[in-house]
């Protein structure tokens, strides 16, 4: 076994699925059907139940929901503020995603290294220059980012949804770093 598929999920206590509430262990066993596996997250969240339920439901009103930005965009967000926040289970976790979602094998490692030079449009640009701004310095964003945005098609809508994704993943990659949450081995090599 190597060190990656050896080390513990968390270094908190991860329930067994058999003791997990039923509509946990229910979401948790569908996601393993559709992607074969279960993402550590889910595994290591479940030790709290109450925050499992809340942590999911945010994460999907603001990941599955339609609107203007496409999932691709709303994963390039997590993988390049994850990145900042040195958070190496969501930039493999969700970089992964970004892959698959992209339809393109190098985008997630270009966007998590300097999206700037990454291949993405200038409207892409300009959304994870407004995703940063809010992860790390939020207290400094004003009427000129919305200005610039707006100038790139987005809408009030939108731009509360980037800086929604970027504020709750600021939340989920401190707990990831906090917990030592290990990436599933199998996050590597999916959408390459």
């Amino acid at each position: 076994m190597t060190q990656a598929n050896s080390a513990a999920v968390s270094r908190f206590p991860v329930p067994e699925l058999k003791d997990l509430p039923e509509d946990i262990r229910e979401r948790i066993l569908a996601v393993q059907e559709k992607s074969g596996f279960i993402p550590n997250v889910f595994l290591a969240l479940a030790h709290r139940p109450d925050e499992f339920r809340a942590f999911f439901a945010y994460h999907d009103a603001l990941m599955d929901k339609p609107g203007n930005l496409s999932k691709a965009e709303r994963e390039m967000i997590v993988v390049a503020t994850s990145n900042a926040n040195q958070c190496q289970y969501c930039v493999i976790a969700h970089g992964a995603i970004l892959r698959i979602r992209a339809k393109n094998p190098l985008i997630a490692d270009q966007v998590a290294t300097n999206y700037r030079k990454a291949d993405i449009t200038d409207r892409q640009k300009a959304m994870l220059d407004f995703a940063m701004k809010v992860s790390q310095t939020a207290h400094l964003v004003g009427e000129s980012d919305f200005e610039t945005l707006k100038a790139h098609g987005f809408t009030e809508e939108d731009i509360w949804d980037i800086a929604g994704i970027s504020a709750f993943f600021g939340m989920s990659n401190r707990m990831a770093n906090v917990s030592n949450m290990r990436p599933n081995a199998e996050f590597y090599s999916l959408g390459r």
